[in-house]
């Protein structure tokens, strides 16, 4: 009988410290050493969702992680997602399927019951794999949420797993991240821990080797790296704290609106990797004319909408396209932008029907079924940014159909689970407005480049976008093993040498 495959997981101090950074790092790392690598992520808390090719819903990150991998991203990897819906409701995904919507008090007292399917999904990959890389969530010394635990050291006792606990030295107090950590965990927890990795570091890193020394001697861990800051690793982030500051490049000002509930917003990175300057508002003030103006994917799309008019966002989208702005929607924000949002069953929180933005020819109805497929196809109609012709790929993440009552249709696409043909989206009559379901659709390069151009042309400038890297995780790997001793960790976790 096969061993099972040995576990590596990645534990931080805090919330927003580099665990998927560095998990999806090692999983290129280990698998350019010769090793089958899978990620996994018991329970994940993001609006930044994938959908793998059986149609299954994960979070961007484990999807990401697979890819680094070099394995192809499945339900196992992320048994449990959830999806803030506001209100303290969360949408509930287990492997791969939506389980409806929960209050936050209801799940928090019934998680328990989920692991079985944390446990049983980890046990699925160690059988296939020689190696699983785990990441944690947040904190691992929550202590008011140990008993329900489906992400932190109740996976990695289960696991067996060697834990390297990072700590980020940006928002400074490092050792008390560390040793406050290392405090609070059991003897069996601490037992675990067999490495130490210092990310975020500015400036020459020489200049902390004193307080290795001391991390080292206080908390009786090795210190296997101090990583230095680094911005564009190319690892989809999970929260949209990322958010809060543009892209530094401005060749071309795309504006996306940031609604209290936007999902799935690393679509628009490649554009900041191609050298646009991409900015996310609230405030109507805070567009401006920007070159493209979007409205991006929802978690919960007729909520967003009454925050988009109670802002004055609408009201500025709208003026904005009168005036010729080009406008594109992508999942929830295509729906915004049509006539008539219905809600027969109330899946959106009310029944009955909501007035769209009206820049499209559309009308959206809400059912139970939601649609999570990965697709290919070609653009029919490219509207501003002429892109005709142009193949295209990417997944759709919805709940909703929506009738096109006289728009042009978008592109022709193929879901890849079933082979099924269909025609998506819908394009102004003036082909100023755009409107997609079509998520990661700027992962094309042609269809990318060929619409930075055309807003480049439209303002009149000339605009050369940056080619992105053919592997976007081989600087990930190399930016890993430049501040990291790979020999040492690789011992330290308990794989030595591969063969």
């Amino acid at each position: 009988m096969k061993a099972l495959a040995r576990c590596v997981m990645v534990q931080g101090t805090a919330s927003s410290v580099g665990k998927s950074v560095i998990a999806t790092a090692l999983c290129r790392v280990l698998r350019d050493a010769g090793w089958r690598v899978a990620p996994f992520k018991g329970q994940n808390m993001s609006l930044n969702a994938a959908a793998t090719p059986s149609g299954a819903e994960i979070g961007r990150a484990q999807a990401a992680q697979a890819e680094a991998a070099g394995a192809t991203p499945r339900a196992e990897m992320n048994p449990v997602l959830l999806k803030p819906e506001g209100d303290g409701r969360s949408q509930v995904v287990v492997m791969g399927r939506s389980r409806g919507s929960v209050a936050a008090r209801d799940y928090w007292t019934t998680r328990g019951e989920l692991w079985p399917v944390v446990s049983g999904a980890l046990r699925t990959l160690r059988r296939e794999f020689d190696v699983v890389v785990i990441e944690g969530a947040g904190s691992p010394v929550e202590i008011n949420l140990r008993d329900g635990d489906l992400a932190n050291m109740r996976v990695a006792r289960a696991g067996r797993a060697s834990v390297l606990l990072v700590a980020d030295i940006e928002r400074g107090g490092v050792f008390a991240q560390v040793l406050g950590t290392l405090g609070l965990l059991r003897p069996c927890e601490r037992a675990l821990v067999r490495g130490l990795l210092v990310n975020k570091f500015r400036g020459d890193p020489s200049l902390f080797a004193s307080g290795v020394v001391a991390l080292r001697r206080r908390s009786g861990v090795p210190v296997l790296g101090v990583l230095p800051f680094a911005e564009n690793l190319g690892v989809p982030p999970e929260d949209s704290l990322s958010l809060d500051e543009p892209s530094r490049d401005g060749g071309l000002d795309v504006c996306v609106v940031r609604y209290p509930l936007t999902s799935n917003f690393d679509d628009f990175a490649p554009l900041a990797a191609a050298g646009a300057r991409v900015r996310y508002v609230r405030d109507p003030a805070a567009i401006g004319a920007p070159d493209l103006l979007v409205l991006p994917g929802s978690k919960a799309t007729i909520a967003d909408l009454e925050w988009v008019r109670a802002s004055g966002i609408g009201a500025r989208l709208r003026a904005l396209a009168d005036a010729g702005v080009p406008v594109l929607g992508i999942c929830g924000g295509f729906q915004m932008l049509g006539d008539e949002l219905r809600d027969p069953i109330g899946i959106e929180g009310s029944r009955g029907r909501v007035r769209g933005l009206g820049l499209l020819r559309t009308r959206t109805t809400f059912g139970p079924r939601k649609r999570t497929e990965q697709v290919t196809g070609r653009v029919r109609s490219g509207g501003f940014a002429k892109l005709e012709g142009i193949e295209l790929g990417g997944y759709e993440l919805h709940l909703g159909d929506t009738e096109r009552n006289g728009s042009a249709p978008f592109a022709d696409l193929t879901r890849s689970a079933g082979g099924e043909r269909v025609v998506d989206g819908a394009v102004s009559a003036d082909g100023r407005v755009i409107g997609t379901y079509v998520h990661g659709l700027f992962a094309s390069i042609s269809l990318r480049e060929t619409m930075l151009r055309a807003l480049a042309r439209r303002r009149g400038v000339t605009f050369v976008p940056r080619g992105l890297p053919s592997d976007p995780y081989a600087d990930l790997a190399a930016w890993f093993r430049a501040s990291v001793d790979i020999t040492k960790l690789l011992q330290a976790v308990g794989l030595g040498p591969r063969g």
